[in-house]
């Protein structure tokens, strides 16, 4: 797989498999691109700040990219390890002089390893990445301000591990209750909403099932790990259990959706970012949507990966048992919603939205005729929808 042309020929061999046949999910896939293809992009949207690599700086994404000559997942890991490995030595010599200086090194080896593991863990290295991430966050949130507050609590004999980040001088504070989407973690949530903070609005962040270190796979009834959640922090004096909204983006606008019906009595409302209700579930919508120029590389490991599966043809199965519809929630009461999408989204179907907004209670809507994924379009990034859109709704709901 070294030589390119072999390269090539490897992506596309896989590409028609995906379109025939059941394929192990285990393996590299890489589509849509072949590997020429997969670096420029890469590139272009680390020099304009776009996700996945929007914090990935364009000199650290030349430089991993010049190492990598396959499209094998451990050879894309190692080559953000090392330059994330670089940071974090900078980041403990900086620790031992002065802990202010130390934040951004931490912060920029956290990002690198970030890149380095996404969009799923595999792979060996890609574990290692996603671990060593773990561990640069960790002293990178204890140097910010406010600092990022590891919490852990049981949940059916195992261990749930999350992030609370509280305001200055404001107790008990209510929080925006935000879920990882499919290729994010918590570590992304609790560090990207300094708006709420500002204004006095705190941050729990928790990893949806079948990512990062999530105690359960995608499945009917997961949800209860977030009922779980909301339990603990009930028994937080420093958080205002009665002021709480959800805020689900991508993959997790559906548990945002589901905690509308679940939890309407314990949430305020709930920002369904980003919406698989039903047609995102089927057979027809999945085999067509795996091919999106959307996404950078490895949607299909990564979808097969919340849910444990390791064909193609398990996951195309797999998915049709959750959609909302069919499990009889969407004619039943709920918390005020907010769906917000685009109308050119390739990832999740638009109709979706038109679905969920049409039945059951009232629902405001926000959705953005040109915008792809999650809304976005060159007109409104992520962070302009957060704050002239997200922001003010959850701010409203919040009042006491």
């Amino acid at each position: 797989m070294k030589h390119t042309q072999t390269t090539k020929l490897t992506a596309f061999a896989l590409g028609l498999l995906y379109a025939a046949i059941a394929v192990g999910v285990s393996a590299q896939s890489w589509g849509p691109r072949t590997l020429p293809q997969l670096k420029a992009e890469a590139q272009r949207r680390s020099d304009g700040m776009l996700p996945p690599v929007d914090h990935v700086k364009p000199a650290d994404m030349r430089e991993a990219l010049a190492q990598i000559n396959s499209l094998e997942p451990d050879e894309w890991a190692k080559a953000f390890i090392a330059i994330g490995d670089r940071y974090m030595v900078q980041a403990e010599q900086a620790l031992k002089l002065n802990s202010d200086q130390a934040a951004q090194p931490f912060k920029h080896a956290w990002e690198v390893y970030n890149a380095a593991r996404w969009p799923t863990e595999n792979s060996i290295q890609k574990k290692l990445a996603y671990e060593k991430a773990l561990l640069a966050f960790e002293q990178y949130g204890k140097l910010i301000s406010p600092p990022v507050e590891v919490v852990r609590f049981p949940f059916e004999g195992k261990q749930v591990v999350a992030y609370l980040r509280l305001p200055k001088d404001v107790r008990p504070s209510p929080l925006i209750f935000t879920i990882s989407g499919l290729d994010t973690r918590k570590e992304d949530m609790v560090v990207i909403n300094d708006l709420f903070l500002k204004n006095g609005i705190g941050i729990f962040a928790i990893d949806q099932p079948g990512t990062g270190q999530s105690p359960v796979k995608i499945d009917v009834g997961s949800e209860r790990v977030f009922s779980a959640a909301l339990d603990f922090l009930q028994t937080r004096n420093d958080v205002d259990a009665k002021r709480i909204v959800v805020r689900g983006q991508s993959w997790a606008g559906y548990w945002a959706a589901i905690m509308g019906y679940t939890e309407k009595d314990r949430i305020r409302g709930t920002v369904v970012h980003g919406v698989g209700i039903h047609e995102y579930f089927s057979p027809e919508w999945q085999s067509k949507g795996l091919s999106t120029q959307e996404y950078l590389f490895d949607l299909l490991p990564a979808r097969s990966a919340v849910y444990g599966v390791k064909t193609r043809e398990e996951f195309l199965a797999y998915g049709p048992r959750m959609s909302l519809l069919t499990q009889g929630y969407l004619d039943k009461p709920s918390a005020p919603m907010l769906l917000i999408n685009g109308l050119k989204d390739t990832q999740q179907p638009i109709d979706d939205l038109f679905l969920l907004m049409s039945r059951g209670d009232p629902k405001d809507v926000w959705m953005n005729p040109a915008g792809g994924h999650m809304g976005r379009s060159p007109k409104w990034s992520a962070p302009e929808i957060t704050q002239k859109v997200v922001f003010p709704w959850v701010q409203k709901k919040l009042q006491p």
